[in-house]
């Protein structure tokens, strides 16, 4: 293997030592505090032990009602969402779609999309709640579909979708699809998706639909029957005091997961993406993570208040920083350009210094390598 030149090695490594990465210095300017700039764990001084087997590239555990940030990993680190880019879906439909008796008509689109369905059939008629019911308990991609076309079609819906992420200072987030398929340019943080799991929260239906145990699908005809589907969270069915709670999978976003759960007084909201079910299950890191909050008080940082209804425009491109869940951990600090012309400026100091030493040495002057004969 040929050896770059040692002007360029220089150059090159002066650049990217430029470049923050774990445990650089914080950035002030980051949303929700200077702690949360950083790509690796942080918690308060003196916090109990962390839990062991903790997957998540990015989590966050924060108190709902004061917004207080309690820990986190990567927090601002941009990760495919999955189905949890649901609640921001729900967030924004839920106050459109208000006529909840209101009965839709379901399209071939809606019936054969890709991923989980719950199985609506071409020209179904479906009302407006059992879509969310359907959205919300069993992750339904058909019935995603279908209420973004009762809102006027999937474009509308997204754009309506980066506008409240917009309003709610959810600026790592990007959606590109109603249900969390993948799409280009789609991503969200462990932060974000806290700020949208605690405005969704609030929401009554939301706290209803998504916490309702068992639903029915109504027969459309003597050959679709009527039939019955389930909650499909076991966080909700095997841990008490659950309030929501939102569990997401594609092959590239792995398994993400958010839940606001009740310990004693408290309410915590935690959210974890691109984990993985072993050697514990996701909905149980995220308990592990919520006994761990409970018994923290001291905040590192803090969820931000949302702006006013409306405030915003739709965000019509990614936001900047590189593609979630590339090979710097889905987090744009190592493609953050703001630092090139530092790293570039020292680079350069250290090269002029090196030509001026080499002056200096005898013509046949080479490095030794440790160990090496001299000639």
């Amino acid at each position: 293997m040929r050896r770059a030149p040692l002007a360029l090695s220089v150059l090159l490594l002066a650049a990217t030592v430029g470049c923050p990465a774990t445990g650089a210095a914080a950035d002030p300017a980051a949303t929700g505090g200077p702690l949360l700039a950083g790509r690796g764990v942080v918690v308060p001084p003196g916090a109990p032990a962390l839990p062991r087997d903790l997957t998540a590239r990015g989590w966050l555990v924060a108190d709902l009602d004061t917004g207080a940030v309690l820990g986190a990993r990567d927090p601002h680190g941009r990760y495919l969402p999955a189905s949890t880019l649901k609640t921001l879906t729900a967030l924004t439909l839920l106050p459109r779609l208000t006529d909840r008796h209101r009965v839709v008509r379901a399209s071939v689109a809606d019936s054969t999309i890709d991923g989980t369905r719950v199985g609506l059939v071409p020209n179904g008629r479906y009302r407006i709640e059992m879509l969310f019911q359907c959205l919300l308990m069993m992750s339904g991609n058909d019935c995603a579909s279908a209420l973004a076309e009762a809102n006027g079609g999937v474009p509308l819906t997204v754009a309506e979708m980066n506008a409240e992420a917009r309003r709610l200072h959810a600026d790592d987030t990007y959606a590109a699809t109603p249900s969390g398929l993948d799409g280009t340019g789609q991503a969200t943080s462990a932060y974000d998706l806290a700020l949208i799991m605690r405005q969704a929260v609030a929401i009554p239906d939301f706290r209803r639909y998504n916490t309702t145990r068992m639903s029915t699908v109504p027969a459309q005809s003597s050959r679709y029957r009527s039939y019955q589907f389930a909650n499909d969270n076991k966080l909700l069915w095997r841990y008490p005091g659950v309030l929501a709670a939102k569990n997401g999978y594609t092959d590239a976003a792995r398994h993400t997961f958010v839940a606001v759960v009740q310990r004693g007084s408290r309410r915590l909201v935690v959210s974890l993406l691109h984990g993985e079910q072993a050697p514990l299950p996701m909905w149980r890191q995220a308990a592990q993570l919520v006994e761990w909050g409970a018994r923290t008080t001291t905040p590192v940082g803090q969820l931000v208040n949302p702006g006013p209804p409306g405030a915003p425009g739709a965000a019509t491109s990614p936001p900047a920083g590189g593609a979630a869940g590339d090979a710097s951990g889905g987090h744009p600090g190592t493609g953050d350009r703001r630092w090139l012309p530092i790293g570039l400026a020292v680079g350069g100091v250290a090269l002029v210094a090196i030509l001026a030493a080499r002056r200096r040495r005898p013509p046949h002057w080479r490095p030794q390598r440790p160990g090496s004969p001299r000639r």
